[in-house]
Parts: structure tokens; C-alpha cells; sequence
């Protein structure tokens, strides 16, 4: 006997129509939460985008104007606070200090982590799992932990205050993160590809070189833009290890700059161009890749 049989009839009548109900009072819960979260979304982005050109018009003014209407706009494009800051902020040295230290460092994380994820997504055994597990323990370690340590080491090797150790420290900082991004991503692609390569006789660094790679330019752009970010905006590392003027990047000449306005009194109108030189680069690096960025995320983490 089943069980709609030893149910009353007015009872398995009415199972139904409160399943739906439930089902229907659900979808509208969740409909609610999704338009809070969307318009709470949203409205970040607008105070984001407003606090970006309210930034870039307080660039263009003079102190006593901003101080006596901060929300005034200014009366011409006159780019006197730009140059002050790329003169007396040092920020033209900052800037090719900053430039070459984000694009090496980036590049050479990208070129280091590329094979060593390749292989630990490719070959399963204790070995790659225990490495593996090694860069996601990598992952929780904040840079202030080892900070001490950093510089005592660097120290005895003398490469504080030198571009090549802050090199260095961003490659390896990086490497934990840029390894599991790549790791999942070459994991998500099809191995047909590689198989029919190896029939062919094509050696396992051939395979990685002319067939995975270009399928992986995705991954690797996203890796590759994300570590540019990231290098391009640290400051803790390089204010610790950085002590000469001529070896600073762009976020310790800001600081400095800063500094020099408490004794010279405040130029705020130069501050906000030296904000403005250290945001908008990575702006614009954003807004022309930032689709394939997302799209390499997405990618990596399908699996």
C-alpha cells in the first residue's frame, strides 16, 4: 500500500499547493535579497566612481579653494599641481622606479609559476599534492609576519635599499597566489590536445610550450594584470626595504611627498595630483583588459 493511500484525500490534495507556495515564497525571498544586493552593489560603485573624479577635478585647484569649498570646481585645466608633483614629489624617478620594478617582478612571477603549476596540474601524486598544499599555505601568510625577517635576510646579503631585492621579495610573495590561479586554470583545460602531441613524439616541455600555453593565454594574462596591480600599489614591502630617495616607487614618493608638506605647508592641490599619477595608470590598465581578467577568473575557477 502506498503512502498516498493511507492519506486522507483532503490532505494529499493540499500537499501539493503548499509545496508550491513554499517553492514560490523562496524565489521570492531570494528575488528580495538579490535587489538589495544589487542596489547595494551599485551604489558602491557610484560613491567609487564619484570619490575617482572628485579626486581628478580637486587636482586641478589650489589649496585655499579646496579648503574654503572642497566640493567647488575648479577654474581652469591648469596642470601646475601635476608638474609640482612629478618635480618636487620626485615623481618622474619614482615613476620609472615603479615601472620597471612592476614589470619585471610581474613578468618573471608569471615565467616561474607558469611551469610549476603546469606540472602540479598535471601529474598527481604525494609529492605534487604535499607542493601544493604547500603554496595554499603559502596563501594565509600575511606580508607583516615575515617583513623582520625579509629585511634581516636581505640585509646580510646587502640588497635593502636596492631594486633588485624588492624584485625579489615580489616574486616571492607573489608566487603562492599566482601558482593556485594558474594551477586551477591549466586544470580546466582539455587534455585531448596534449595527448595527441605526446602520440606524436612531442617532448612534455614541447607540449607546454606550443600547445598549452596558447590555450592558457587567458589564465596567464589574468595572473599577469593581477600581479601588476598588486606590485604597482604595495607600499609596506617597499617603505621598509627602500631607504634612498632615488630608489623609491610611486606609493613611498606619496608618502614622502606627504612628509614634505608638513613642514612646507600643505599643498593639497598637489597631493591630489600625485594621487591621481599613482591611481589612474592601473585605471586604465583595468578598463582595457578588465574583461579578460574576468574572464580568466571565471575560467580558473571552473574546476
Amino acid at each position: 500500500m502506498t503512502m498516498t493511500e493511507l492519506t486522507p484525500p483532503a490532505v494529499a490534495a493540499k500537499q501539493p499547493r503548499k509545496q508550491r507556495r513554499r517553492r514560490a515564497a523562496i524565489t521570492h525571498d531570494r528575488s528580495v535579497f538579490r535587489g538589495i544586493g544589487l542596489v547595494l552593489l551599485w551604489l558602491f560603485v557610484a560613491l567609487n566612481i564619484a570619490w575617482m573624479i572628485w579626486m581628478v577635478i580637486q587636482a586641478f585647484r589650489d589649496t585655499r579653494s579646496i579648503l574654503d569649498n572642497p566640493w567647488g570646481l575648479p577654474t581652469s585645466l591648469d596642470p601646475v599641481n601635476f608638474v609640482t608633483a612629478w618635480t618636487v614629489g620626485d615623481f618622474a624617478t619614482a615613476t620609472l622606479n615603479s615601472v620597471v620594478t612592476t614589470t619585471v617582478s610581474s613578468l618573471l612571477t608569471v615565467a616561474v609559476a607558469a611551469p610549476a603549476a603546469y606540472y602540479l596540474s598535471r601529474v598527481e601524486n604525494r609529492l605534487t599534492r604535499s607542493l601544493t598544499m604547500y603554496f595554499v599555505l603559502g596563501l594565509g601568510i600575511p606580508a607583516q609576519v615575515i617583513l623582520i625577517p625579509l629585511f634581516v635576510m636581505l640585509n646580510e646579503v646587502y640588497l635593502t635599499d636596492s631594486l633588485i631585492g624588492l624584485n625579489m621579495v615580489y616574486i616571492g610573495v607573489s608566487m603562492p597566489f599566482t601558482v593556485f590561479l594558474l594551477t586551477a586554470f591549466f586544470r580546466s583545460l582539455p587534455l585531448e590536445m596534449e595527448e595527441a602531441a605526446a602520440l606524436d613524439g612531442t617532448t612534455a616541455f614541447g607540449t607546454f610550450w606550443r600547445i598549452t600555453l596558447p590555450l592558457a593565454k587567458g589564465g596567464i594574462l589574468t595572473a599577469f594584470v593581477l600581479q601588476v596591480i598588486s606590485h604597482w600599489n604595495e607600499t609596506l614591502l617597499a617603505l621598509t626595504l627602500l631607504q634612498s630617495t632615488e630608489k623609491y616607487t610611486l606609493p613611498v614618493a606619496l608618502i614622502s611627498f606627504i612628509q614634505q608638506q608638513t613642514y612646507s605647508g600643505a599643498d593639497w592641490g598637489g597631493l591630489f595630483a600625485g594621487l591621481c599619477i599613482v591611481v589612474i595608470p592601473m585605471l586604465i590598465i583595468y578598463l582595457w583588459l578588465g574583461r579578460r581578467l574576468t574572464e580568466g577568473l571565471t575560467l580558473g575557477m571552473g574546476k
